[in-house]
């Protein structure tokens, strides 16, 4: 991983999960903090079952009200967390599973959220997932005229 500071493009970062990413949650949120990056955890904050819609909801009206930038939620495979995500207004949550796809959600999608699947994604490629999101800026252009549109 990169030793650059990953606070650049965004100031604060929210993060969630739920029981099944709740371990990773925590490597991540961990990580980022040893990187000086500002992270709001909502939570959980333990491994005991919840239901993800309820965590997804909490991070997407937090960015929604600009409370945090971005946001991270975790579960199984990531696309539970996602689609109740983007069920809220300005949100635009992406499932990511290796650096290209993570890039171009930025790059051409603009994302607001990463998602990610603790039982299909290993914790040292998550990482360097959540440091590319981060560090990825929205190209604008063509794509601005697109993303205006969703």
């Amino acid at each position: 991983m990169s030793n650059i500071k990953l606070n650049k493009i965004f100031k604060t970062v929210c993060i969630a999960s739920d029981h099944a990413g709740f371990n990773l949650k925590e490597n991540i949120k961990n990580y980022l903090i040893d990187k000086s990056v500002s992270v709001f955890d909502l939570g959980p904050y333990n491994n005991h079952s919840v239901d993800y819609p309820d965590y997804a909801k909490k991070l997407g009206n937090r960015i929604k009200l600009n409370k945090s930038d971005v946001g991270i939620l975790v579960c199984g495979s990531g696309t539970g967390m996602a689609i109740s995500a983007n069920k809220i207004k300005t949100i635009r949550a992406a499932v990511c599973y290796n650096l290209r796809s993570t890039r171009l959600s930025r790059q051409h999608n603009n994302a607001n959220i990463i998602a990610l699947g603790a039982r299909l994604t290993k914790k040292k490629l998550s990482l360097k997932l959540v440091e590319t999101f981060l560090m990825t800026k929205f190209e604008g252009g063509r794509h601005l005229r697109r993303v205006k549109k969703i």
